[in-house]
């Protein structure tokens, strides 16, 4: 059974979690190039309402993907298509060097579609969180699938 085929509106899961490292943050500022002190200046960030580094908003929806990624069985990864798309995507709170985050996902919608390789999207709501509990990344995700 396809994936497709397999996954139903209102179908939830959860990832494991994932610690952010001052490495993680001094090497996306390299790979992106968005040197802002807000990601690399520790000094003069904790005098600031931050009080510290904080991870770029485009490392976490990164590493997000990652995580989902690596929750999927081969399966499922073999029935992925494609990243079709985001939608609303909203950094809802800092996520600071040193935060455990993890992704909450439930299935929206599926909407079949006449594509020679895929059965389908599926579009997910998406909220990374942070140890605390605390929503720190929301968005809408779609997937082409198989």
């Amino acid at each position: 059974m396809s994936y497709f085929e397999s996954v139903s509106v209102g179908d939830t899961s959860r990832t494991a979690g994932r610690t952010v490292t001052a490495a993680d943050v001094t090497n996306f500022a390299g790979v992106s190039g968005d040197f802002n002190h807000h990601h690399t200046d520790a000094e003069r960030m904790a005098d600031t309402e931050y009080g510290g580094r904080i991870a770029h908003g485009a490392f976490v929806f990164s590493a997000m993907t990652g995580l989902l990624w690596q929750s999927r069985t081969q399966d499922e990864r073999e029935d992925v298509i494609a990243f079709y798309g985001v939608d609303g995507l909203r950094f809802t709170a800092p996520t600071y060097v040193g935060d455990t985050i993890r992704v909450e996902i439930e299935v929206v919608e599926k909407k079949e579609r006449d594509h020679p390789r895929a059965a389908g999207t599926v579009r997910y709501d998406a909220a990374v969180k942070a140890q605390d509990d605390e929503t720190v990344l929301r968005c809408e995700l779609l997937s082409l699938v198989r």
